[in-house]
């Protein structure tokens, strides 16, 4: 692979793009390829095998486009398959859920820290280990709350409602005296004002897309993988692809709302292929 390959990403849907976002404002210059299962989502209700089956298929995917890179943007696949999908490939993979772990712990001052995310993730405890293999004095408070995702999709964003079931979700994490939460679902950034004003400006909120992002920039960096478009002046933007295994026009109207921007080709494709 050379360092003009593109970045590859995958998620089992459209919460990814919150990842694509923070890659698009950190790495500007480096082409993108998203891939989002959309057919097969959500991830979260599945067992480990078929989390795993569906992550060598995406990644499969991204493969076929020269990646030099994977980030791994589902929360449930990054805490299930990352680690043995990851030891399969030539190429270096990222998930969600680490960097966000140590984010958290790098700006916590009491210890005190919260986690909110799907009922898997949550379930599957990811980011509490992480959390504790790196401050075993840590205290972690883990909240799953599932009716975000949809919240997030159909841009209830600035609704009484949203507002209702955050204080009613968040009050728990209030309860506990956390000073700071890891918004561990890659749909709560879009949420994430409303999260911000309940919890109140004594807790700092930790954007596991926005840290991932980083660390791919640091990652690549380290590998001497940055695209050199970034030395030419101007320099131009990269070029972006997108991939479902679904309809692609639903992807459309949500992508936009996540991205801040409008997808001009969504191309389908046979994921089972792979």
């Amino acid at each position: 692979m050379n360092n003009d390959c593109p970045i590859g990403i995958f998620d089992s849907g459209v919460g990814g793009l919150t990842v694509a976002r923070e890659i698009f404002h950190i790495l500007p210059h480096e082409d993108i390829v998203y891939f989002g299962d959309v057919g097969r989502y959500p991830y979260g209700g599945r067992s480990r095998d078929i989390i795993t089956a569906f992550t060598r298929q995406d990644v499969a995917l991204l493969n076929e486009h020269n990646v030099k890179f994977i980030i791994c943007a589902c929360n449930s696949a990054s805490s299930v398959a990352l680690d043995e999908v990851s030891a399969e490939q030539n190429v270096e993979m990222i998930g969600v859920i680490e960097p966000g772990a140590k984010a958290a712990i790098e700006k916590t001052t009491t210890g005190r820290i919260g986690v909110i995310g799907t009922h898997a993730t949550i379930g599957s405890n990811a980011y509490a280990r992480i959390i504790h293999s790196i401050d075993p004095k840590a205290k972690v408070f883990s909240l799953a709350c599932p009716l975000f995702v949809p919240l997030a999709e159909e841009g209830y964003i600035d609704k009484e409602a949203t507002y209702l079931i955050a204080r009613d979700y968040l009050q728990t994490m209030q309860d506990v005296d956390i000073d700071t939460l890891v918004l561990g679902c890659t749909h709560y950034p879009l949420l994430k004002h409303v999260i911000s004003d309940v919890m109140g400006d004594s807790v700092s909120l930790i954007d596991s897309g926005e840290e991932t992002a980083r660390e791919a920039l640091r990652r690549l960096g380290k590998s001497e993988l940055l695209n050199p478009k970034m030395t030419q002046y101007p320099a131009p933007e990269g070029e972006h692809k997108f991939f479902v295994s679904d309809v692609p026009e639903k992807f459309s109207a949500v992508a936009n709302r996540f991205l801040g921007r409008t997808i001009d080709r969504i191309t389908r494709v046979d994921i089972s292929g792979y």
